[in-house]
This record gives structure tokens, sequence and C-alpha cells, in this order.
């Protein structure tokens, strides 16, 4: 890994502001070929990408995302999505039908390799001057984003994101991370003392306030939802 790497992993920040500059066909399809060299569980590449280019539905998902208007600015929409389905069905076109169906193990291994290949997609996406953000609400309200985005009953939607360049007047700073000694440990599990720190403290206060939230509440919901469909399918 080189310096030039590594600076870049620790200046990116999350894009919510855009240019009106456009992601060009090449430079989309850049990062997307990046997003193939992820790692993969088995080599298998048990994702799909979808790019949503609709206004009507990036306005539509601006709404079940948790009601954020700039989802539907951004000028790139993708959605990563962990995906058995296309596996499951070319075995069943080949005569093969598998002893078993997906379970919740596959999901598992599926959203690992979808997020993975996101998260490569972002850095390339930020070497190229676009900036991201993570929108971690297209888990809620599962049936109607099964119905918007036309899912099958092996596709579960990982992770959406938002891709543009940022605007001439991005200010934008990091933002604070716990210390590495407050996330590391040695061989086994470590019950870890309260720091104080400003960085934890905030952390602690607004992780309670994120979880005693309805969208939280309902993120979860819809994620029983979305796992009843996948194991009783």
């Amino acid at each position: 890994m080189t310096m030039d790497t590594l600076e870049l992993i620790e200046r990116r920040k999350s894009l919510r502001a855009y240019d009106d500059r456009p992601v060009q066909q090449e430079t989309r399809r850049k990062i997307l070929e990046s997003a193939l060299r992820a790692p993969t569980a088995g080599a298998l590449m048990l994702y799909s990408i979808i790019e949503i280019d609709s206004p009507e539905l990036k306005e539509a998902l601006s709404h079940t995302c948790d009601e954020q208007p700039f989802i539907a600015a951004a000028p790139w929409l993708v959605l990563f999505a962990a995906d058995y389905q296309r596996l499951y069905d070319a075995w069943l076109a080949d005569g093969r039908p598998p002893k078993r169906k997906p379970g919740s193990g596959d999901l598992y291994l599926a959203c690992c390799d979808a997020l993975i290949a996101a998260q490569t997609a972002v850095l390339a996406a930020e070497a190229l001057g676009l900036g991201s953000c993570y929108i971690g609400d297209i888990i809620e309200n599962a049936e109607k984003q099964r119905e918007l985005l036309q899912l099958p009953d092996y596709v579960f939607p990982a992770a959406l994101l938002c891709f543009g360049y940022p605007p001439a007047n991005d200010n934008r700073k990091t933002s604070p991370r716990l210390r590495l000694e407050s996330v590391l440990h040695k061989d086994i599990y470590e019950k870890k003392n309260r720091t104080g720190d400003g960085v934890e403290n905030s952390v602690i206060d607004r992780g309670l306030k994120k979880f005693e939230a309805d969208f939280s509440v309902e993120m979860s919901r819809s994620m029983d939802v979305w796992l009843e469909k996948w194991e009783r399918t």
C-alpha cells in the first residue's frame, strides 16, 4: 500500500452535497470494474450492482430511506446487493438443483462480498476525485424497497451509495474516530475501561440516541422481514 493510498483513506469523508457535474460513463465503469477486484468468498462474487438513474426511483428512495432529500440529488446512485439468486438460478437452469436452499450463513457471506465490493468502489471513486455517502437506511421499509427495486427472494440490499463531485465550496471535515486502543483486542475479547475522552463520550451519547430512535426500531423490524423471506422461500 502506497502512502498516497493511506492519505486517501485518511481524508475520506461522507459527501451529502454535490457539484452539478455528472459522473461520466467512463468514470463509472472504472469505479465499478475496480469493485470487481474486491475480495470475495470462494471467488463467487455473491453480489449484484444496480445503477439507479431514474429520477422517479431516486426520489422514491429518498423517502423510503428515512426522508433524505440529498439521495434524489446525487448524480450517481448505486446499490450493492447481496445476491445468491444469480447462482441459485444458474444451478436450476443447469439441471443441478442443490440439496438445500440458501440460508442465513449464505446471506452473511453474500453481505460480506457486497460490502467489500462497495468499499472498494468508494476508494476508487475517491481516487478519481468523487465523494460518496453510504445509506444504511436502505434496509428499512423492507416491503417498499423490495417492490421499488423488484428484488427477488435471494437478493438483499446491503449498501446504497451516493456518488458525486464535491461542490466548489466544499468545507467538510473528517469526523473523529475512537483511538485504536479502544477497539483493539489481543487473542480474546477484553472488556475495555472507558477512557472518558471527548470522542468516546460523543460515540456513547450519539449511539444511545440512534439506538433508541424510531428508524433503528424500523430497521430491526425490516431486517426480520428480509431474513424471514430469505430463509423461508
